[in-house]
């Protein structure tokens, strides 16, 4: 996001849920929600990017909704922006919300004619992807990689500002972990650190 930013890009995010309703025990939930609303903002804040959309699905639970519900709030946010280039989770993730997000995406970017979409991306989620069972379509096999080495500080410290979702060490969510992740993922193409992708469609027309 970063580096789309420093290249002159509008970049814009989508948040479908709350990230507390299946983690709250007691009257704590809508404190945690205002928390993380605001975490989320730090972070945007320090990457350059639009304030967030939030929305108010379920967290954990939006295979409890109808999926038609999920994909008109994607619509709605790809009608109104029209974006050239989607990022979005891995349809194989352990988190059934990021299943379920993958699917709406798919279905609000069809390649219609004259559909703004030309490029959807999956991401990995530490902790989710890495988890997921060895069962097909489960496991993270990245086909594109993007050099961060020059936005990898602003990148740890939107997750520092995020910390709300982080945890300890030695857990995969921890900033140690991410910051060695992104510098494995990098190695793996010879740069100082990388994020990786799964290339999901690329449309290029015949004057590209």
């Amino acid at each position: 996001m970063a580096a789309h930013v420093l290249a002159g890009r509008s970049v814009h995010v989508l948040i479908m849920t709350d990230g507390v309703g299946a983690r709250a025990q007691d009257g704590s939930s809508a404190k945690d929600a205002t928390n993380r609303v605001e975490a989320a903002q730090r972070a945007a804040a320090i990457l350059g990017v639009h304030e967030p959309r939030m929305k108010s699905f379920p967290d954990n639970a939006m295979d409890t909704c109808p999926l038609l519900d999920v994909i008109r709030v994607v619509e709605a946010s790809v009608n109104d922006l029209q974006p050239t280039t989607v990022y979005t989770h891995r349809s194989g993730d352990l988190n059934i919300d990021h299943e379920i997000v993958h699917r709406a995406v798919l279905t609000a970017c069809r390649p219609q004619p004259g559909h703004p979409v030309r490029e959807i991306y999956s991401f990995p989620v530490r902790s989710s992807t890495e988890w997921a069972g060895p069962s097909p379509g489960a496991i993270f096999a990245p086909s594109m990689f993007v050099d961060i080495s020059h936005t990898l500080e602003e990148k740890m410290k939107a997750l520092a500002a995020y910390g709300v979702e982080m945890r300890e060490p030695p857990h995969s969510r921890s900033l140690e972990a991410v910051e060695a992740q992104a510098r494995v993922d990098g190695a793996t193409v010879g740069l100082a650190a990388a994020e990786p992708f799964e290339v999901i469609r690329i449309v290029r027309t015949s004057h590209e």
